[in-house]
């Protein structure tokens, strides 16, 4: 025969749940006990019934595990109330940078030119005085890279000169050079004639 499925819900009738308590209770124990043995595990149960009477099991001393108990609940809720206090910083931390980025979306739409409408004078004037700001700031940057490109092109012109000058000394060094050249001459009879050409200034004649 199947047992059918027992509903969770209080048992009206007073000796069947005083039998089921009683079954249950000896059940959930030896659980325990098991659990203990098993696993190693420092297990701690009280049982309180209808009529108050007390029934407990613990693996070592149940004073100490209840004391071990309420350090460990009292360390979970610091933590927690520390995770809760760091959760509402950031919240508003959130907040403040949603209202710094709105704010600044306004501000640059009002640069671009947008939003003017509804700006005051005092607005409109300082707007102005924040493009003349980033102007002076625009022009300023801009002559300082001017500035690098010269000094950059003036270094590399000196860089050119040194390197032509190191050139055009170690031409002036090499010995001009000598061409020969052999006449063949078509009529018959008549032998080669092998004559030098000689590019450069005259060479001193010898006395003697």
């Amino acid at each position: 025969m199947v047992r059918g499925k027992t509903q969770l819900k209080r048992i009206e009738n007073t000796s069947s749940r005083q039998v089921t308590f009683s079954k249950r209770k000896s059940g959930l124990l030896k659980k325990a006990f098991e659990l203990s043995v098993l696993c190693d595990a420092e297990v701690g149960l009280i049982i309180f019934s209808t009529s108050g009477k007390l029934y407990e099991f613990s693996s070592s001393n149940i004073n100490k595990t209840i004391e071990r108990y309420q350090r460990n609940a009292k360390n979970l809720e610091t933590r927690n109330k520390a995770n809760q206090d760091n959760l509402q910083k950031m919240k508003e931390e959130v907040v403040s940078m949603s209202k710094k980025i709105e704010f600044l979306e306004v501000s640059k739409r009002k640069l671009l030119g947008d939003c003017v409408g509804s700006c005051s004078v005092d607005d409109l004037q300082q707007i102005e005085e924040q493009l003349e700001k980033s102007l002076s700031n625009i022009r300023e940057r801009k002559n300082l890279l001017f500035k690098q490109k010269i000094e950059q092109m003036k270094e590399e012109e000196r860089t050119l000169i040194e390197e032509n000058a190191k050139l055009r000394e170690r031409f002036e060094k090499q010995p001009p050079p000598r061409l020969s050249t052999t006449l063949q001459l078509a009529p018959r009879g008549i032998s080669q004639v092998e004559t030098e050409l000689f590019i450069g200034p005259p060479e001193p004649q010898s006395n003697g």
